[in-house]
């Protein structure tokens, strides 16, 4: 009996400390009255457990304001420079990489351009190079992250095997877990760069707060992704949002047909067409204009058919033509209302670029809270990269 009141208390007082985390991350620095007051706790309890978290590791204390009277009350912060971790985007055209520290605030980024006829190892390798730059930039080690998460074009399925690949031809069964895993000894994930984009929204972008979203991808490709209840969606086999597939969308071939736009003088690199199409809209070219329009007709009746499956509070503009969100958000908003028996609120993506490497961070991060600061962990240990127990983590 007194062995079990022991082992109880020692995980009331685990779960206490976890308490006491979640109230420090991502807050500026606190007194001890402003932790009183978020966790519930007694002041002698906080102090006592932020005495452990001093001495581990986790929590530090600000120094003082210079200048002011009188002996200042100390404030406590989290050590989210304890760790860091790696996000990476490796996409048809481009290869990006972010490190972030435990808070996911991005410390360092790195761009590879790539092509969609390379073959996957030049890919992986120009990802290598893009992560090894980062890791230099903020004079860190593989060794020192504690979690690799990349976001993929292609099918991924909830083991991180990526399955099918309509964009890049030998994509599919890419050993890219098996590659990191080689390279990183913490853990590894591997998710569709598509959900990664609506979870960046979530955490960091216009999604927030909001608890039901249709993201969309729209760029060179056309993809989608859900946010139910706040939480990504990935369905039985991680195939849900795929429903470009259909052919009834018109998905494959909208922006192909908005990209071939007569306004474009013959020979413009391919990076630089959409953007210009939507630049001769913008200033009224009536042959750019109608181009738009079409792209929006056929982008909204996908969109369409999520919305009205899930119903959502918000439909999310993303990906690299959300950057010309002015140019497209009015023709999509109308297109899709005609189709919707209720229009949800529409926003543009303001992540640009650097979405699929923001979701990324925010993926490793969220691994990382459920690991070590979740009610079912196993405890907090000192800070240090978590190892994991088998060769590969999906």
């Amino acid at each position: 009996m007194d062995e079990q009141l022991g082992g109880d208390l020692t995980r009331l007082r685990q779960l206490n400390a976890l308490n006491v985390i979640r109230a420090l991350r991502g807050q500026p620095a606190q007194v001890v009255s402003d932790l009183v007051r978020r966790t519930g706790l007694s002041r002698p309890s906080c102090e006592d457990l932020l005495g452990v978290l001093l001495d581990q590791g986790w929590a530090a204390v600000e120094p003082p304001a210079q200048g002011g009277l009188g002996r200042p009350a100390r404030r406590y912060r989290f050590r989210a420079e304890a760790g860091v971790v790696l996000g990476l985007d490796i996409g048809a055209y481009h290869v990006r990489a972010a490190i972030g520290d435990l808070n996911g605030t991005v410390l360092a980024t790195s761009h590879r351009q790539v092509e969609p006829e390379w073959p996957a190892g030049d890919r992986l390798a120009a990802a290598d190079a893009a992560a090894a730059e980062c890791l230099a930039a903020t004079r860190h080690t593989a060794a020192d992250l504690w979690t690799v998460a990349a976001g993929v074009t292609g099918l991924v399925d909830r083991a991180g095997n990526i399955v099918l690949s309509g964009t890049l031809r030998d994509w599919a069964g890419t050993p890219l877990i098996a590659h990191l895993g080689a390279r990183y000894a913490c853990p590894v994930l591997v998710q569709n760069d598509c959900k990664l984009g609506a979870l960046a929204e979530k955490v960091r972008g216009v999604a927030a707060g909001v608890r039901d979203v249709v993201y969309l991808h729209a760029g060179r490709r056309t993809a989608a992704s859900m946010l139910i209840n706040g939480a990504l969606y990935h369905g039985y086999s991680g195939a849900t949002g795929e429903i470009g597939t259909l052919a009834v969308t018109r998905w494959d071939d909208a922006a192909p047909k908005l990209l071939a736009c007569p306004v474009v003088p013959a020979g413009t690199p391919t990076d630089d067409i959409g953007r210009l199409v939507f630049a001769a809209a913008r200033g009224g070219d009536a042959v750019a204009v109608d181009a738009v329009r079409q792209y929006t007709q056929d982008l909204a009746v996908g969109a369409a058919a999520l919305v009205l499956t899930l119903d959502p509070e918000l439909v999310v503009l993303g990906g690299g033509f959300s950057l010309s969100g002015d140019v497209i958000a009015g023709p999509l908003h109308g297109a899709l209302a005609e189709l919707c028996l209720r229009m949800p609120r529409l926003e543009v993506s303001t992540l640009g670029a650097e979405s699929v490497t923001l979701g990324a961070v925010s993926y490793a991060i969220e691994h990382l809270d459920r690991l070590l600061f979740s009610a079912d962990s196993a405890g907090l240990p000192a800070p240090g990269p978590p190892r994991r127990e088998q060769p590969v983590e999906a």
